[in-house]
């Protein structure tokens, strides 16, 4: 990384979209901070990438604001975020799924989404200068079934990330929100690796294959990069054409 690059807060930084999308931007000299639950991984995360590490829980008011905290004391501002936590719950029908799940999926999608959002951009209106990146997903605009509340989170995602960027536009801040469709991560593994519905996403999807998190990754070092200082309110699938269809 630069020692005086741009620097750039990753949330679920431990694996998966979040790990490739860290990896991308310390490669292209960002200073990196990366944020997870998990210790070692997140740990591991940072070291291969040069950023420091931030444990933190997305859906705690006070740890958003310890992930901004430790962000100031390392590099004195904040230029970006990608804020790639979130959970998928297990597929079952609307009328089979607890409450508690449908809750738990909003509290991690949904308010940890807003949580972070509002400390990082906190400091990038007082800067006057930010971008910031949420994860939706195809799901923000169609669904497929058996996961009413993962499609109801991501779908709020969206309207939150087109919400932010009007109210913040006027002080240099962009927001925009990233689309994937299917992905193989630790997240989505199951659901890829299973006989019949991976087969049935296969056939699905235009280019005949799920993303690897680096398709969505440098898709998100797009967003936070100059060259898209025009974008804000966008949402932009990276779904090998399955909103096509």
């Amino acid at each position: 990384m630069s020692a005086d690059g741009p620097v750039t807060v990753v949330t679920g930084a431990a694996s998966g979209i979040g790990r490739a999308t860290a990896a991308h931007l310390a490669a292209r000299d960002d200073r990196v901070v990366l944020t997870d639950l998990t210790p070692d991984a997140l740990a591991a995360a940072a070291a291969a990438c040069g950023g420091i590490a931030v444990v933190a829980d997305v859906t705690a008011e006070a740890d958003c604001d310890s992930i901004v905290a430790e962000a100031m004391a390392a590099y004195g501002r904040i230029d970006a975020l990608v804020h790639c936590a979130g959970v998928e719950e297990d597929f079952v029908d609307a009328h089979e799924m607890p409450l508690a799940v449908f809750e738990r999926t909003m509290r991690i999608n949904v308010t940890g989404s807003f949580l972070v959002a509002r400390a990082v951009g906190r400091q990038m209106v007082a800067q006057g200068s930010g971008s910031i990146v949420l994860l939706g997903s195809i799901l923000s605009q169609v669904g497929y079934g058996r996961n009413a509340a993962y499609t109801a989170s991501k779908g709020a995602v969206l309207q939150l990330g087109r919400a932010l960027a009007v109210d913040w536009a006027r002080y240099g801040v962009r927001v925009n929100v990233v689309g994937p469709g299917p992905v193989a991560t630790p997240m989505s593994q199951d659901t890829i690796d299973d006989p019949e519905r991976g087969a049935w996403l296969r056939e699905r999807i235009p280019l005949g294959r799920p993303a690897v998190a680096q398709d969505v990754a440098s898709v998100c070092a797009f967003l936070t990069s100059e060259e898209s200082s025009y974008m804000t309110g966008a949402y932009v699938p990276v779904d090998g054409g399955w909103l096509a269809l």
